[in-house]
């Protein structure tokens, strides 16, 4: 090791104890003794630098795990006496010691471990407010729904059979596939669920439009086509919400796709990029005509971890996985599109999925399962359409049937370019 490495090691330590102390040092109260701030960081870290070196250099086994204990020691005779005084929070001295560990792997080597673990560090800390405030949206029944949810996956998962079940040619039935199906779908609506919960409710019409496109653009659709009766003059604002839902919706099936099959995902993305672009240029069209100040409300939906939405999925799956089976089997490429336009009717998602692991064992059909999945995507487009023209107010029918024909069109070129 040259001295400039060395020189480098060490001073990546120092300027990462120094900047995690002074974000301890910076949520200091006035006058309030603290265990640490800026200089006591940088000087753990460098201990734990120098301890890491000679225990590499000099072959001291030692001096790693005795500078560690006395930082250590340092650490909880702070908690004892800041727990005495009623404070009982124990992040600074976590830090502290997670500092002297940064410091220790600068020392060895592992300059960009130690940066990413600091910046791990400075997050954690500097999301107490956020935490705070997410804590209290997070109800007990969603914690619960998880932790159920976690234990049947990772218990009942690596237990089922991996194997097809039924008779020649319909033996499509993996309920091992089947199940993890079940926890890709259920994961990707609950980050939508836990994401509604944390910024809550009540936005303007174009984030609600965003944020209940991922829980459901059918209720976002069905919603606003409702409140437009009693608010026509709203109507640019609501039709606005309805094409966002629907975009977030052409890319969520993108994203539940490329989980399972990257090149049918990629083959999908041409159609996609077509329907988000005409999608995203009539949202930018609506923008700069909407309403003014109106707001709406996003609903979280159901927790999508609860035991029984998942079960309904999976039977959903199912089904569909053998109706596509049939249709390919005994009437080839025709019969898969017939069943994307009736699966999208109701669903998206199973459809979508079914597609991805048709695709996934037959490499030829990747073209067919592309236009199958669209056709799904502007056979659920054109049952909203109609939701929102026969429930909205005569507005929003002017306003939204233009952009809907239009996309509808856009997505049977891109029916046919995916091919």
């Amino acid at each position: 090791m040259t001295p400039l490495d060395l020189a480098a090691r060490f001073g990546t330590a120092l300027g990462l104890g120094l900047l995690l102390g002074f974000e301890r040092q910076r949520k200091q109260k006035p006058n309030e003794e603290q265990f640490a701030g800026a200089r006591t960081f940088a000087l753990i870290s460098l201990l734990g630098a120098s301890a890491a070196h000679l225990q590499l250099t000099l072959q001291l086994p030692w001096a790693l795990p005795v500078a560690f204990l006395a930082v250590a020691g340092l650490t909880v005779a702070s908690f004892i006496i800041t727990s005495q005084k009623g404070d009982v929070g124990a992040t600074t001295e976590m830090s502290a010691l997670l500092t002297f560990a940064i410091g220790a792997l600068c020392a060895t080597g592992e300059e960009g471990l130690a940066t990413a673990l600091a910046v791990c560090v400075l997050l954690l800390l500097s999301m107490k407010a956020w935490s705070i405030e997410t804590a209290q949206h997070i109800e007990t029944a969603d914690i619960e729904a998880v932790l159920k949810f976690s234990i049947i996956t990772v218990i009942v998962l690596p237990l089922l059979p991996n194997q097809t079940y039924g008779p020649e040619p319909m033996n499509v039935l993996n309920p091992y596939k089947v199940w993890l199906m079940v926890v890709l779908i259920s994961g990707l609506n609950f980050a939508s669920y836990f994401l509604v919960k944390v910024l809550g409710q009540e936005h303007g019409i174009p984030l609600t439009g965003i944020l209940g496109g991922l829980v459901s653009s059918t209720a976002v659709t069905l919603g606003f086509s409702q409140r437009s009766r009693h608010q026509p003059e709203q109507s640019s604002s609501f039709a606005l919400g309805i094409l966002m839902a629907w975009t977030v919706m052409f890319f969520r099936v993108l994203i539940a796709v490329a989980v399972i099959n990257a090149e049918l995902a990629r083959r999908l993305a041409v159609g996609v990029g077509i329907l988000g672009t005409v999608s995203l240029l009539s949202c930018a069209f609506l923008f700069t005509r909407r309403g003014t100040g109106e707001k709406g409300s996003v609903k979280s939906g159901s927790n999508p971890f609860e035991l029984g939405e998942a079960v309904k999925f999976g039977l959903l799956f199912g089904v569909v996985t053998l109706i596509a089976k049939a249709a390919e089997v005994y009437l080839g490429s025709a019969g898969l599109y017939l069943a994307g336009a009736l699966a999208g009717l109701t669903d998206v998602d199973a459809i979508s999925l079914s597609m991805a692991n048709l695709a996934e064992q037959k490499a030829d059909l990747i073209g067919v399962a592309a236009r199958t999945i669209l056709i799904a995507v502007m056979s659920n487009t054109v049952v909203k359409t109609g939701m929102a023209v026969s429930v909205g107010a005569p507005e929003l029918k002017r306003k939204i049937l233009p952009f809907a024909a239009l996309l509808l069109v856009a997505g049977a070129g891109a029916v046919f370019l995916v091919g």
